[in-house]
């Protein structure tokens, strides 16, 4: 929330295609930007690829599919091209979809969430104070750290609303607004979430411990039957295609503007906008091809998918803090944000949280190393 703040005041003033681009640009400068861009360009372009791959997992079970390499590599494909074709139809097609996408996703964790948590109670509320050894030979603070590594996975994406900014009817006040109930609603349906699938596990033992990996199915099996699990999935798929779709437009529109300002080789067709549905059509095509061909080589090699995931998440958490970093010192050097958004006297405090927030998190996302026991490598 700290991060959308400073974001909002940005935004508010440069509400302009490409979101973290044009911003470094206008609070440092063009090579800074071109560096946080280029960071920013292939974390949202390895993102839609790992959204594209966990998305297949659940439509190869809604479709009874045997899930390995060749058929998650095919719908994959299928995924970034149905994004791609409803993408090019334009923005008010974009828009029609991410609210069924929006509505999928408030069903499938809140109302999921909810009804575990009222009709399939399986533990005591108590069990959210109970470690159950979580920690091992560490400290509970350290075990705290490693599962808030799941909020960092979450928070992010609502950059994702500036990215849009010129295709959306006053942008200085409404993005920051997005951006901040895009955090909220999240915040909220994920914790109904975690609350009731913790609730609902009918051996909670086994999942802490690590000898049940993948709990979720599981418990939705459990709980919802196989007519309900079926309609999750459903819920589940539509909320992924939803994602990568606007994951598409988010980074074909940061492609887009880092050509308009002739900051990549072949900018000029990059630059161009189909004069029927105004998207940049070609920048399209470059972020549904790229996912394509990483998801061509998670096909070679799976064992890339986890690598390539956590370079997503942590290039897109380094983009954000070259913003706040840029903001920061435009902020000492004496700049005072002048769009309808502002933090007020609060601004300079707030972006010294900010920063430091977003370092920690960086650290946090970086060290757990070949063990995999978050202690220990700490």
């Amino acid at each position: 929330m700290l991060v959308a703040f400073v974001f909002g005041e940005v935004v508010s003033q440069y509400p302009i295609h490409g979101g973290i681009y044009p911003w470094t640009r206008r609070l440092w400068g063009r090579r800074y930007a071109w560096l946080a861009a280029w960071v920013y360009i292939w974390a949202m372009i390895v993102t839609i690829t790992a959204v594209a791959e966990y998305g297949s997992g659940f439509a190869a079970s809604l479709f009874g599919i045997e899930l390995n390499s060749t058929s998650g590599f095919l719908i994959t494909l299928a995924f970034l091209l149905v994004a791609l074709v409803i993408n090019f139809t334009g923005t008010k097609s974009l828009a029609r979809v991410a609210r069924i996408g929006l509505a999928a996703e408030l069903i499938g964790v809140i109302g999921v969430g909810l009804y575990l948590l009222i009709f399939q109670r399986q533990q005591g509320f108590d069990v959210f104070f109970n470690s159950m050894g979580t920690e091992g030979d560490g400290t509970y603070g350290m075990a705290f750290l490693g599962a808030a590594l799941a909020g960092l996975f979450l928070f992010y994406g609502f950059e994702a609303c500036g990215d849009v900014a010129e295709e959306v009817e006053s942008p200085a006040r409404r993005i920051p607004l997005a951006m901040i109930m895009t955090i909220l609603v999240g915040g909220v349906s994920a914790l109904f979430a975690f609350a009731g699938y913790v609730l609902a596990a009918p051996n909670l033992a086994a999942i802490v411990s690590g000898e049940d990996a993948d709990p979720i199915p599981g418990i939705l099996n459990a709980t919802l039957g196989e007519v309900g699990g079926k309609i999750f999935l459903v819920v589940a798929i539509t909320a992924f295609l939803s994602c990568v779709l606007s994951l598409q437009a988010a980074a074909s529109r940061l492609l887009f503007s880092f050509g308009r300002d002739q900051m990549l080789p072949g900018h000029r067709w990059l630059a161009k906008v189909s004069p029927r549905t105004k998207v940049p059509t070609n920048a399209l095509i470059v972020a549904s091809t790229v996912p394509a061909l990483i998801a061509f080589v998670v096909f070679l090699n799976s064992t890339l998918l986890v690598p390539i995931t956590a370079f997503a998440i942590i290039g897109i958490y380094i983009a954000f803090q070259m913003v706040v970093l840029a903001a920061l010192r435009q902020r000492i050097k004496g700049w005072r944000p002048a769009g309808p958004f502002s933090l007020g006297t609060l601004g300079y405090v707030i972006n010294v949280a900010a920063l430091a927030w977003g370092v920690f998190a960086i650290i946090l996302l970086a060290v757990p190393g070949s063990s995999g026991n978050f202690a220990t490598d700490w």
